[in-house]
């Protein structure tokens, strides 16, 4: 069978480097039948075990038409990373086919995975389940057996970033999940018959417009907002400074000294790659006087506060969410080790940035402990929800409501930052801040980070998919089914299928028999 080490040689060029980032585990030690074939037969089981569990399988839905009598779709995913692929999958099991996920990524690229996602492998356990929603033949195991064997499964730590990617990309072929990809949405706005209208433009530079009854924003980390860094840091030409998310040229960084802001996971990852691409110093700065070493996402993986959070009051949910997201991730001893393994890394605590200018080619940084002069910056500093940043979302971003609309906490668990949080209604739903005045936004449902001050753990989360997949869908159905109710009833007035039918028996029906027999 393969190695994971060959499987994964067709990844991003920064993991490409010769003898960087290598990721090996055994081989599985059963050589009669090759890879292709085990995963081919793991394809087929999958299909088979999806046909066994189809019930209810009858077709619900009828094609609504749009402005220019094409059929609108039922509903139209934008995004087609990991949370995108889950909820087609779940929608098209619940028999709702005519749906579609877009993504402006080219065919597997999409999501993080093989851009800015630097960690050599996933932060979340490997028996973590997630878009094989519950089918044992579509988890990451099985298809991980089926590539490299069980025995490799057992030695596995943890799942390779690389090779996530790639599973990915196996269940969006087994499913069929229907995606798009090259197009980006440009413009939201409502149409005719209750429908959205989604402006696109595809890969080949042509524009058309998409209509959906429902829309799910499943844009990931950034999709209601944007990368956010310091603005002083922002204001600083490109060529000496990045976010942790940008497409950063490593190469570029070899004898440089550099500064990345924030000791979080990403934070590291990126130290970790500069160090590993000749870097000739790494220093992070951390503003808390010690690292996050508690990773709270694990506390929170059980049913009860997955499945739970959001029928909980607004009190009790922002301070459940104000905490887990004040205290933000810890970063695992993988990570920290691939840093610390480095002589000229360097780990600087109580050392926020309050400023920053050019010296020459270089940057000054000033922190309360003096100033520090690095060749390149990067910010390890997470997003800002800001609507109006997004160009889709601009025609309604003043009325979509947010936390500081709908609750005020008590002084000291203010947290701006947090309050600029969409307000989702029960089904992940936009609300409006003035009522009556955007009401076709309530069809909007948002499946990404800006989704957890509402429902926790759920758009940007694997350990979440399996719970919050489900709500999502659940709502999208009951929307759907709602929106048609009159349909519904003339349907059932309408139908006369008989389930049986009266043959005569050897005397006439209704004959009584005759006295004496």
């Amino acid at each position: 069978m393969l190695s994971i080490r060959e499987a994964g040689a067709g990844v991003a060029d920064w993991r490409r480097r010769p003898g960087r980032n290598r990721v090996t585990c055994k081989m599985g030690s059963n050589e009669e039948s090759t890879p292709r074939e085990e995963l081919a037969a793991l394809t087929a089981q999958a299909r088979r075990d999806l046909a066994r569990i189809a019930h209810p399988a009858m077709p619900w839905l009828e094609p609504r038409l749009g402005p220019h009598g094409k059929p609108a779709f039922d509903v139209l995913i934008l995004g087609a990373g990991q949370s995108g692929l889950g909820i087609v999958f779940a929608l098209q099991r619940a028999q709702v086919k005519n749906v579609l996920a877009i993504d402006k990524a080219p065919y597997g690229r999409e999501g993080p995975w093989s851009s800015y996602a630097r960690m050599r492998t996933l932060r979340s356990p490997k028996d973590y389940t997630g878009p094989d929603l519950d089918v044992p033949s579509l988890t990451y195991q099985a298809w991980h057996e089926a590539r490299f064997g069980l025995e490799s499964w057992t030695a596995l730590q943890s799942i390779p970033t690389p090779l996530w990617a790639s599973y990915l990309l196996w269940v969006r072929e087994t499913t069929a999940v229907p995606v798009r990809n090259g197009c980006e949405a440009l413009d939201i706005a409502p149409a005719v018959d209750d429908l959205i209208a989604v402006t696109v433009r595809n890969d080949d530079g042509s524009r058309e417009t998409l209509h959906a009854r429902k829309l799910v924003l499943a844009t990931g980390q950034e999709g209601m907002g944007r990368w956010w860094m310091p603005e002083f840091v922002a204001s600083l030409p490109n060529r000496c400074r990045a976010h942790a998310a940008d497409a950063i040229d490593f190469d570029a960084l070899a004898g440089k000294v550099v500064a990345v802001l924030g000791a979080g996971a990403s934070a590291l990852d990126n130290a970790a790659v500069a160090l590993e691409h000749g870097a000739a110093e790494v220093h992070a700065f951390c503003r808390r006087p010690v690292p996050q070493l508690v990773q709270p996402y694990r506390w929170l993986t059980f049913a009860g506060f997955l499945r739970h959070l959001s029928d909980l009051d607004d009190a009790w949910r922002w301070r459940f969410m104000r905490t887990i997201m004040g205290l933000r991730e810890g970063f695992p001893q993988e990570t920290w080790d691939r840093c610390a393994c480095h002589g000229n890394f360097h780990l600087h605590t109580g050392a926020p940035w309050l400023s920053a200018r050019t010296l020459g080619e270089r940057v000054e940084v000033e922190t309360p402990q003096g100033p520090f002069v690095a060749d390149f910056l990067i910010c390890g500093t997470g997003v800002d929800i800001d609507f109006a940043h997004r160009p889709e979302l601009r025609g309604f971003a003043a009325n979509i409501a947010t936390w500081a609309d709908r609750y005020t906490p008590a002084p000291d668990l203010r947290d701006d930052r947090l309050a600029r949080f969409p307000y989702l209604g029960r089904d992940f739903e936009l609300l409006e801040k003035v009522p009556g005045t955007t009401p076709w936004i309530g069809n909007i449902h948002v499946f990404a980070i800006a989704s957890t001050m509402s429902f926790g753990p759920s758009g940007s989360s694997i350990n979440a998919m399996t719970t919050a997949v489900r709500k999502l869908v659940d709502g999208l159905t009951r929307g759907l089914f709602k929106g048609d109710l009159e349909r519904h009833w003339r349907s059932l007035l309408a139908y006369d299928v008989p389930q049986a039918v009266l043959r005569a028996p050897s005397r006439t029906v209704g004959e009584f028999p005759s006295a004496g027999k």
